[in-house]
C-alpha cells in the first residue's frame, strides 16, 4: 500500500535521524586518523631532530597507531551500522519517489528495516572493520614508520658498513637488535595479514557461524545498490 502523507513526513524525519548518526561516526572515524598521523609525524620529529637521537620514539609511535586502529575499528562499525539503515531508506524509500513511482512495500523492505529496530545488531566483524581501516588509511602510516625507523638505524649517527651494524643498532636496553627487528617483523606482518586475509571477507558473519548469523537481510537490501568502504 503507498504511503499516506503523514507516513512521509515521518519517514524523512527517520532518514535525516539516520543520516546524521552516520555523519557523525564518519567524523569520529576522520579524528582517529588524524590522531594517528599526528603521533607519527611527532615522532619522526623528534627522532631525526638530530643524529643522536633515539629511534626509540619510532618504535613507541607504532604502537599508538595499533592503538588508535582498534578504536577506529570499534568506530567504523557502528559507522556501518548506521549508514546501511540511511542507504535502505534512500535505496528503497526515496529511489522509488525518484523515478516517479510509488513507493512500494512489496519487497518488504519496511518489515526488514522494522525487524532491525526491533533487533539491532553490528553487520561487520572488528578484524573485517580494522582490516578496510588499514586498506584505506593505516597501511600507509604504518608503512611510514617502519621506513623512517629502518632509515634512521641506516643513516644516524653515521650510515651503516655492515648487516650486523644494522642490527646493533637496533639494540633497545636488554633485548639484542635481531629480537627487536623480529618483533617489529612480526608487529607488521600481523597487520598486513589482516589487511590480506579480510579483502574477501564476508559481511555478517560473526559471534556464531550459524544459519541465523550468516544470512543479514538488511545489509542484503543495502547491497542492492552502490555501497562502498
Amino acid at each position: 500500500m503507498p504511503f499516506s502523507s503523514a507516513d512521509i513526513g515521518a519517514i524523512a524525519h527517520l532518514y535525516r535521524g539516520e543520516l546524521y548518526r552516520s555523519t557523525i561516526w564518519r567524523t569520529r572515524l576522520d579524528s582517529t586518523t588524524n590522531w594517528a598521523v599526528v603521533t607519527t609525524g611527532i615522532a619522526l620529529t623528534v627522532s631525526f631532530s638530530s643524529p643522536q637521537s633515539s629511534p626509540f620514539p619510532l618504535l613507541l609511535a607504532g604502537l599508538l597507531v595499533a592503538v588508535f586502529l582498534s578504536t577506529e575499528a570499534r568506530r567504523y562499525r557502528f559507522y556501518d551500522f548506521w549508514r546501511i539503515r540511511a542507504h535502505v531508506l534512500e535505496l528503497h524509500f526515496y529511489g522509488p519517489v525518484l523515478l516517479g513511482q510509488t513507493a512500494a512495500t512489496n519487497t518488504k523492505w519496511n518489515e526488514i528495516l522494522f525487524d532491525d529496530y526491533k533487533s539491532p545488531r553490528l553487520h561487520i566483524s572488528l578484524t573485517s572493520a580494522a582490516g578496510r581501516r588499514i586498506r584505506r588509511n593505516y597501511a600507509w602510516i604504518f608503512a611510514i614508520q617502519a621506513a623512517s625507523y629502518c632509515g634512521k638505524l641506516l643513516i644516524h649517527p653515521s650510515p651503516v658498513l655492515s648487516v650486523s651494524e644494522f642490527v646493533a643498532r637496533a639494540d633497545l636496553g636488554p633485548l639484542p637488535g635481531i629480537v627487536v627487528l623480529a618483533i617489529g617483523l612480526l608487529f607488521h606482518g600481523t597487520w598486513a595479514a589482516i589487511a590480506i586475509l579480510t579483502i574477501k571477507s564476508r559481511r555478517g558473519i560473526y559471534a556464531k557461524a550459524t544459519p541465523d548469523a550468516e544470512r543479514d537481510a538488511i545489509l542484503e537490501l543495502a547491497q542492492g545498490g552502490a555501497l562502498n568502504d
